[in-house]
């Protein structure tokens, strides 16, 4: 197998994440359900091809069905999901302090925490999406909360709603 070949799949599954953070950015600020912005993602926006840019607003080559489970799965265990992150925050930042990217973004990651994925795997790609999309602080906010959340799951708490 080709080093192409091999990165493929990875590039893949972070594009489907960072489609997963506009996603459940949209569903909060527009007031949309999980179902409704993920039909609109796959009709408008997501290009499996691989051959549209972000610049025109397209999220190329992402992994459809790792999106549509991230989006999905946050929505259902949103409730669930934010009193792990609001644990994880310092008491003097409520969740609705955070930049609303922010909260989609950790949400996503605290959602990926709690399925079959390895915790550093999580970290290290919701890091990689942070980066696109903050130049500030905000990604070491990312990193540290994660690893909280973590660390709480390996312990054997439920961050996401589901079973462990």
């Amino acid at each position: 197998m080709s080093e192409n070949q091999t990165k493929a799949p990875k590039r893949s599954r972070t594009v489907a994440r960072v489609a997963a953070v506009q996603a459940l950015f949209q569903c909060e600020q527009a007031g949309e359900n999980a179902e409704t912005v993920i039909n609109q993602f796959t009709r408008h926006r997501l290009d499996p091809s691989g051959t549209a840019s972000f610049d025109e607003g397209q999220v190329p080559d992402a992994d459809l069905r790792l999106f549509s489970e991230i989006v999905r799965g946050v929505t259902l265990a949103q409730d669930d999901i934010d009193a792990a992150v609001v644990e994880a925050l310092p008491p003097s930042w409520p969740l609705t302090r955070l930049d609303p990217v922010l909260r989609a973004l950790l949400r996503a990651g605290a959602y990926e925490i709690g399925q079959d994925v390895p915790v550093r795997v999580v970290i290290n790609e919701y890091l990689d999406v942070a980066h696109g999309f903050f130049s500030g602080d905000e990604s070491r906010m990312v990193n540290g909360l994660l690893d909280t959340l973590g660390r709480k799951h390996e312990a054997g708490k439920n961050v996401s709603g589901t079973a462990i």
